[in-house]
């Protein structure tokens, strides 16, 4: 007996499943790992007025899993007082990090230039990270506005990374590699990283060794700041629901399958025994 399955069917299951629960919030439960509480405590112990250097080196193809980080973790920083000084050493992340930066700021009311600035985008990113920890206002003359850095009321007292709390690299490969190498080991500054998950178990290494203070591995580290932040889940809460019912869905699929092929096989056994 053969049992077949149209995969069209198949397709249509798997639509439903990442398309519903973005629709109906589940708020299934989502446990908070030591590695993303580390960050969350370090803001929190953060006085208003503190600096934080956040880079966004990552593109638009990882949108949808590190833009819901970043934006929680801005949300934190804002609704403590804590001010941005924003970069990219990738070009689409420089368009990315200025959007979202000013797109929280604004929901705190936060003015540009007095409690955050974004320097922008700088190539030979080796030779960046090093010069930004001599003078940030050499490597970024200025903003990615037109502005002088000199001019900037929030940069007149940040002259390096002595003057920032923790560098936060928002990264899609291997940048945090280079934030410590040369940021980490050369100037002692306390270093964060927020990855894709597929990036994750690259930076647990460097997480262990005491190289990164706190790491936000991908869209469940996203969802984890969220419930720290918020209480409450967000776009990524809402993306890891979505992401759980279908990887269920598929293991339900694999074990429906294997069922079918197992009846079927006693079935022809069965029947070849009575001839």
């Amino acid at each position: 007996m053969k049992f077949d399955l149209d995969r069209r069917i198949i397709f249509v299951l798997i639509a439903l499943a990442v398309a519903l629960p973005l629709v109906f919030k589940l708020n299934l439960p989502i446990s908070v790992t030591p590695e993303v509480q580390s960050l969350y405590d370090r803001i929190e112990s953060l006085k208003p007025g503190d600096v934080v250097l956040m880079s966004f080196d990552h593109e638009t193809s990882t949108i949808p899993e590190l833009v819901p980080m970043a934006q929680a973790i801005l949300r934190h920083l804002f609704s403590k007082g804590v001010k941005v000084v924003g970069t990219a050493f990738l070009a689409e992340g420089a368009t990315v990090g200025d959007s979202n930066l000013s797109l929280i700021a604004s929901e705190y009311g936060k003015e540009y230039g007095h409690d955050y600035v974004f320097l922008g985008y700088r190539p030979q990113y080796h030779a960046a990270i090093l010069g930004m920890g001599e003078d940030i206002a050499r490597v970024f003359p200025e903003d990615l506005r037109g502005n002088s850095t000199n001019e900037l009321p929030l940069l007149e007292n940040i002259k390096n990374y002595n003057d920032v709390e923790f560098v936060l690299s928002i990264a899609d490969g291997n940048l945090p590699d280079y934030w410590i190498d040369y940021a980490w080991s050369r100037y002692h500054v306390k270093m964060a990283a927020g990855v894709t998950a597929v990036m994750a178990t690259t930076y647990y290494p460097m997480l262990n060794s005491g190289q990164l203070f706190a790491l936000v591995p991908g869209l469940k580290g996203a969802a984890e700041y969220e419930i720290l932040q918020s209480g409450q889940p967000g776009k990524a809460g809402s993306g890891m629901d979505a992401q759980s019912i279908s990887h269920l869905l598929i293991i339900a699929l694999i074990i429906l399958g294997n069922l079918l092929l197992f009846c079927s096989k006693r079935k022809s056994q069965k029947g070849s025994g009575n001839l």
